[in-house]
């Protein structure tokens, strides 16, 4: 799995980060659930929570978005975008 992840402020990517792991004995949500840690790891923040909205989103685009208002603590960007690639 191919994971992209951007976080965007108005209208401007802020941060961009890739993260990529291949493991035939994961299950797809693990594969998406490690990648997304990672992820975020990489661009140094915390981990969103994850609402049904975003498993509709990822079910049909391959993406979604994180809001704000889904990070525990104050956030200094608009909203958090992934995307499987």
């Amino acid at each position: 799995m191919k994971l992209v992840g951007k976080i965007i402020k108005e209208t401007k990517i802020i941060k961009h980060a890739t993260v990529e792991k291949v493991d035939h004995k994961m299950s797809y949500t693990d594969l998406l659930e490690d990648c997304l840690v990672n992820l975020c790891s990489k661009l140094d923040i915390q981990v969103p929570l994850w609402l049904d909205k975003n498993t509709r989103e990822f079910v049909n685009f391959r993406k979604t978005i994180f809001t704000n208002e889904q990070f525990m603590d104050s956030v200094n960007f608009d909203r958090f975008e992934i995307k499987a690639e």
